[in-house]
């Protein structure tokens, strides 16, 4: 596995694992399948409600904890600087965890306006010692300037939704410019019609790939960490089979050429979507 060094020094696998809507038993048993082939970066939040399973399958895996990057997620409704606190410590208890790898803001909720109080939580909670590295996640350039503006702290990873619909390049541009790492939710698109995708099928046949293979290298070459979630123990394999080829720079362009303003799959623009 490749890896990215965040500004704060922090190594990170280039691809990660999403663990979105797996929960319960079937969920420990497919982050352990995950964690077994190869996957180090398990992503969760507190909005998933499965911190106990990702916590429960880091128990259950015969690789140590120490090699593991968990990284989870505040809510909205906890953006109240004590509340973040308290929910920060109760996200490492659901996960029987003494601290998170990486912990993220969820989403800015910029109508309630209290995503600063809430980044000056996670600024504590990294001195208390609760976790090693903080960040965002659906931050656009506005709400980054703000947070440098009035706490002169800016967030070492952006996490996005980023996939061949919406390439996120001014975004990307912006964190690029900034240090910040740019983490990809949705890379696959939420396995939709895109994986049906002529163009993308006919440049994947030219490398020998899936399309799915392809998307992720693609994101890999945009400099971006893609967190696919797969159930499937060869998916997942083949998720991570990503590194034994380069896409050329005319098929890079023809795939972010799919980009699109309206591009987002479910119109969360986090100028004006609201997440608790």
């Amino acid at each position: 596995m490749e890896t990215y060094t965040l500004r704060d020094g922090l190594t990170i696998p280039k691809i990660g694992f999403g663990t979105y809507q797996l929960n319960g038993a079937h969920g420990v048993q497919v982050i352990d399948s995950a964690i077994d082939r190869g996957y180090r970066l398990l992503d969760t939040a507190f909005n998933y409600e499965n911190e106990g399973a990702v916590g429960e399958a880091v128990r259950r895996s015969s690789v140590p904890r120490s090699e593991l990057v968990i990284s989870s997620k505040l809510p909205g409704r906890h953006h109240n600087y004590n509340e973040a606190i308290n929910t920060i410590q109760e996200s490492l208890y659901r996960a029987g965890l003494d601290y998170y790898d990486l912990y993220l803001i969820h989403w800015p909720n910029p109508k309630e306006d209290h995503y600063v109080e809430a980044w000056r939580a996670l600024i504590d909670a990294q001195k208390l010692g609760l976790v090693r590295s903080i960040g965002v996640s659906n931050f656009l350039p506005e709400h980054l300037d703000r947070l440098a503006a009035e706490t002169g702290v800016l967030p070492v990873i952006n996490q996005v939704e980023l996939h061949p619909y919406f390439n996120q390049q001014a975004q990307r541009d912006y964190d690029t410019a900034h240090d910040i790492l740019t983490q990809d939710w949705s890379p696959l698109g939420r396995a939709s019609e895109m994986l049906k995708n002529t163009t993308l099928q006919e440049v994947a046949a030219h490398y020998q790939k899936n399309v799915g293979q392809l998307i992720l290298r693609w994101e890999l070459q945009l400099g971006t960490l893609p967190i696919p979630k797969s159930s499937t123990p060869n998916r997942q394999l083949g998720n991570l089979d990503v590194f034994d080829f380069e896409i050329s720079a005319a098929d890079m362009a023809t795939i972010n050429g799919l980009s699109h303003a309206a591009g987002r799959l479910k119109n969360q623009d986090p100028a004006v979507y609201q997440e608790f």
